[in-house]
């Protein structure tokens, strides 16, 4: 297979589930919609929690110090959010989304377009398959990663589109540009992270999607569009601590 083939198949099976899910929709009565939803903010938190404890390694704690694993997420989020609010980038992902809405959605989804194109480029995003995936793909050890994430995305565009509408169909647009972004990293810079790095960013990655389980389930509205930065952070606090130890 080609380089990209991964993220090429993970945004054919975003839009095809999509569309799937809008065909289907409007077969389900509205709590069995909301079933959906709960269901898939529980599994964003059982993905998320996962994601933690992956992240907290032996390499992590070797290059940081075993009891500095958990301080490399805290710093690594409260400065990803503090940036990422001072921006106002949750405020800009919804404009973004919402410039979509206004010129693609009909009247019968603009009231959940944004949470649908946000929560979905969030969910599609965020997990540490995207990351590693796509850098595996990129310095062609294959696409196998992305692959198994494009089946899961697949099933939870269905899922979502058939709750949310339209919106989640145009989640594949940031995936694809997020995640062809990160493969051509992979083949031009070859293994750009150490392996301490990319558990501290899987870790706060995990952490973020525990955010959004809370946001599916109604539980709390956490910012986790501001929270994004983060993913930036810890990777370069390890750096950081690991060149001055």
């Amino acid at each position: 297979m080609f380089i990209g083939a991964g993220t090429a198949i993970n945004v054919a099976t975003v839009i095809v589930g999509s569309l799937f899910g809008l065909a289907l929709g409007h077969r389900f009565p509205e709590r069995t919609r909301l079933v959906v939803t709960q269901i898939l903010g529980l599994v964003s938190l059982v993905i998320g929690g996962l994601s933690v404890a992956q992240g907290m390694s032996i390499a992590l704690g070797e290059a940081v110090g075993p009891n500095a694993r958990l301080l490399i997420v805290l710093a690594a989020l409260l400065i990803g959010g503090v940036l990422g609010s001072l921006i106002r980038l949750e405020d800009r992902l919804d404009g973004a989304a919402e410039w979509l809405r206004e010129r693609f959605a009909s009247k019968s989804d603009q009231t959940t377009f944004i949470e649908a194109s946000v929560t979905a480029t969030l969910i599609f995003c965020v997990g540490p398959l995207s990351i590693l995936g796509s850098l595996s793909d990129g310095m062609g050890h294959g696409a196998e990663q992305l692959i198994v994430k494009a089946v899961m995305d697949g099933f939870a565009a269905m899922a979502f589109a058939s709750t949310l509408g339209i919106g989640v169909a145009f989640s594949a647009i940031p995936l694809a540009l997020y995640q062809g972004t990160l493969t051509m990293t992979g083949f031009w810079l070859g293994n750009v992270l150490p392996i301490a790095q990319l558990d501290a960013l899987t870790a706060t990655g995990g952490v973020i999607l525990l955010g959004l389980g809370l946001r599916l389930l109604g539980i709390k509205q956490v910012p986790i569009g501001d929270m994004l930065p983060a993913l930036i952070a810890a990777p370069l606090l390890v750096a950081a601590v690991t060149a001055f130890s």
